[in-house]
């Protein structure tokens, strides 16, 4: 297994990644949805247009994980994060981290910052692992039309509807 640096022309070879990627993020929401290859490959070719460093884990040839890390100075952001199923708890979200972490300390940055979403326990868990235990900014919006929100969450002294 190695790690490599995305470039333009591996974007159809990580399309079906970040597909999967998106399909497991709507099931956070409740959403249940298909890969839609061809969109996930669009938003591989905006990440590398606009200059936002992807790097994927690669087993024979096989494309596994992948992070995509977005540059807002002086902050690294990691804006996706995902390994295939199979290739779980074998090390490999921990290798594609450290490489958003090692590109983070080369800006002279010591974290990375992530965006979560709150029902994505396994990724809140591995943070935990690594460290990451502040929470430092909450999305708020109003609710989408129709939909049903089902539970509460408390920060501070305030409570929000999720």
């Amino acid at each position: 297994m190695e790690l490599i640096e995305i470039q333009r022309p591996d974007a159809d070879r990580l399309a079906p990644l970040v597909a999967a990627f998106r399909v497991t993020l709507d099931g956070y929401r409740g959403i249940a949805s298909q890969p839609r290859v061809e969109a996930a490959r669009e938003e591989i070719m905006e990440f590398l247009n606009a200059g936002f460093p992807v790097f994927a884990a690669e087993d024979g040839g096989e494309l596994i994980g992948y992070t995509v890390c977005r540059i807002d100075e002086p902050c690294l952001w990691v804006e996706h994060l995902f390994v295939r199923d199979d290739y779980r708890r074998r090390g490999i979200g921990t290798l594609l981290f450290e490489k958003a972490e090692e590109l983070a300390r080369s800006m002279g940055e010591d974290t990375v910052f992530n965006f979560v979403h709150p029902n994505n326990r396994g990724m809140i868990d591995f943070l935990r692992t690594k460290g990451y235990t502040v929470l430092n900014m909450i999305e708020i919006r109003k609710p989408y039309k129709g939909e049903q929100l089902t539970a509460t969450i408390p920060v501070g002294d305030a409570v929000f509807d999720y």
